[in-house]
């Protein structure tokens, strides 16, 4: 007589065999497999890129230019980071760049907050066709108004300053208008309704309704406006002159020199300088996802 199977083998038995026996069961189960294969395998080919910076961040400059592509260094010089560090005032160019990014930053906030209130909870006059033009404008490359721009500020004196890379910013963009107008149409019209009933104004709906209850939209476009001038390159090399005034956008192309790249150290610049907005990521996860899906929901 064959012996019964313990219960802490039993179970799983029956579990597999409950599985395979039922066929939308089986087919549910592939069909799972599948996607976390599917994911896992994208997710490990964009960590590919990030993987290949910190390697060479810790080569010594010969292995970079090997082949076959030298994965782990030998050795691993973690000097690299110090001397990037200190080639130049890097200190400084963070600083700089941290000064833009918060400045224009809340400016987005402030002015695209404003018109997308004004966009999705106020009743005017051709609120929609203004709104359809706003649009439009998205599809304008920022190229076009390159020269018209720098024109405008030299003759107000604002190059070699931050000015021409902040104040822009507190005009709104329409790509957060767009945004924070898809969220703010999702919250209930109630909400303005018993405000008005208890005596609030335009702006203190605003302030005290709508702010409050849209801090993942809020922490989406500070994410997006933070990256965009974190990242930025082309702006900070045509309005700024000065050495102390660079970013740290700026700061990395002074290791490609006229005779030699200096990838290594380039590298582990680059590594240093992409840890903030990694972290901050992390950190604004949650509110991120939340204003991406929250503001697809009413159009």
């Amino acid at each position: 007589m064959a012996q019964a199977l313990p219960y802490h083998v039993k179970r799983p038995v029956t579990a597999v065999w409950g599985v395979l026996s039922n066929p939308y069961r089986l087919r549910n189960l592939l069909g799972r497999i599948v996607l976390y294969a599917v994911l896992v395998a994208g997710a490990i080919l964009v960590t590919i890129p990030f993987i290949w910076l910190i390697s060479s961040s810790l080569k010594p400059q010969a292995q970079l230019v090997a082949f076959p592509p030298i994965w782990i260094p030998k050795p691993i010089l973690w000097e690299n980071y110090p001397k990037a560090l200190t080639a130049l005032p890097f200190g400084r160019f963070i600083l700089n760049t941290v000064i833009i990014a918060t400045g224009a930053t809340l400016g987005s906030l402030v002015s695209s907050s404003l018109g997308a209130f004004a966009f999705a909870r106020l009743r005017w006059r051709f609120r929609d066709v203004v709104f359809f033009a706003l649009l439009l404008t998205i599809m304008l490359p920022g190229q076009i108004t390159m020269i018209p721009r720098f024109v405008l500020f030299s003759k107000m004196g604002w190059v070699n300053t931050y000015l021409p890379l902040i104040v822009p910013a507190w005009f709104a963009s329409p790509f957060y208008v767009f945004l924070m107008r898809q969220f703010f149409m999702g919250l209930p019209s109630e909400l303005d309704d018993a405000a008005r009933i208890d005596g609030a104004s335009v702006f203190g709906i605003y302030w005290r309704i709508m702010l409050p209850l849209s801090k993942p939209v809020l922490a989406t476009v500070a994410l997006f406006s933070v990256q965009h001038h974190w990242n930025a390159f082309i702006g900070p090399l045509i309005y700024l002159h000065d050495l102390d005034k660079f970013t740290a956008a700026i700061g990395l192309r002074y290791f490609v020199t006229d005779t030699q790249v200096h990838y290594s150290l380039q590298m582990a610049a680059s590594a240093a300088f992409t840890i903030p907005i990694i972290v901050l990521f992390f950190v604004g996860q949650r509110y991120f996802i939340q204003g991406i899906v929250f503001s697809g929901v009413k159009g």
